[in-house]
């Protein structure tokens, strides 16, 4: 007696156009949610004064006012805040990521001892919370002279930063060991190795690492706060508090004009850096 098989139905395909219109539409909508807050500013920077606080909120603004960025630009000395703020934040982006590749480049290729055990003090040193730090900083810098002046910033950049560090090591170790053996051969000694060999190779790191820097200095508005007079501060902390009125009432559009404005440079330094980011392949200059 022969079993009774019950015939399989067909299976059901999604037509081919489904899964990428559900991919563009998850995707939409996150890129719809994280632009919001940046197209709400732009377009409250272009409102009057009376429209920002009117209520029912309108989204957008009856006439254009493109006099609120000149105003940003003129009721302070703009330019000279953003001179500052570039100084500080190149000059400290450099010097980090030089000494931060230097130690990254101590760690992965010199076999010392006690090695392992000194990388793994500078990785716990990213568990501590920069908060601590501060006051006990502070009290050095003020008894050395050192307030209201960038050294602080070159003394900081001097001595790296532990996640940079980390960055680098982890970089520097996946490098052959056969093109550093080359180079010793042809008599280059680690210093040379380090700057015409391992650091060219290192562009996607170095792009990372500067842009990571430039952006939580010019970001950044406690320290100058603490460190800076009005005259050296940078344009993160006059943002805060520069746009007022006569009868000492803030400003929000011409406030959010000149946010706009500030957001430029960190943008212009991303597309100018995101072509090395996206190089995750080591140039080594060896072939096989």
């Amino acid at each position: 007696m022969s079993a009774i098989t019950t015939p399989r139905r067909p299976a059901v395909h999604a037509p081919a156009w489904v899964r990428p219109l559900l991919t563009y539409l998850i995707l939409g909508t996150v890129a719809a949610l994280v632009l919001l807050p940046v197209i709400w500013l732009i377009v409250t920077s272009l409102k009057r004064d009376v429209e920002y606080l009117a209520y029912p909120i309108s989204f957008w603004p009856s006439e254009l006012q493109w006099g609120n960025y000149a105003a940003a630009l003129t009721m302070i000395p703009f330019f000279n805040y953003v001179w500052n703020s570039l100084i500080l934040g190149l000059t400290y982006t450099i010097l980090c990521v030089i000494s931060s590749a230097m130690g990254g480049f101590a760690f992965a290729r010199f076999p010392v001892p006690g090695r392992n055990a000194l990388f793994t003090l500078v990785v716990a040193m990213l568990m501590l919370p920069a908060i601590v730090t501060i006051i006990p900083q502070f009290m050095i810098f003020a008894r050395l002279g050192l307030t209201n002046s960038y050294w602080p910033w070159v003394l900081w950049g001097l001595a790296g930063s532990p996640f940079h560090i980390f960055l680098f090591r982890q970089f520097f170790a996946a490098f052959p060991k056969e093109l550093e053996e080359a180079a010793e051969i042809d008599g280059c000694g680690p210093f040379r190795i380090f700057w015409q060999i391992f650091l060219p190779n290192a562009r996607p790191v170095i792009a990372t690492s500067a842009i990571f820097n430039f952006v939580w200095v010019w970001g950044d508005w406690f320290t100058p706060m603490i460190y800076l007079s009005d005259r050296n501060t940078t344009l993160a902390v006059k943002l805060a508090t520069a746009y007022v009125s006569p009868q000492g009432l803030p400003i929000i559009p011409v406030t959010l004009a000149a946010c706009v404005l500030y957001t430029i440079p960190p943008i212009v330094l991303f597309f100018f850096g995101q072509r090395y980011i996206m190089q995750g392949v080591v140039t080594s200059g060896l072939k096989g």
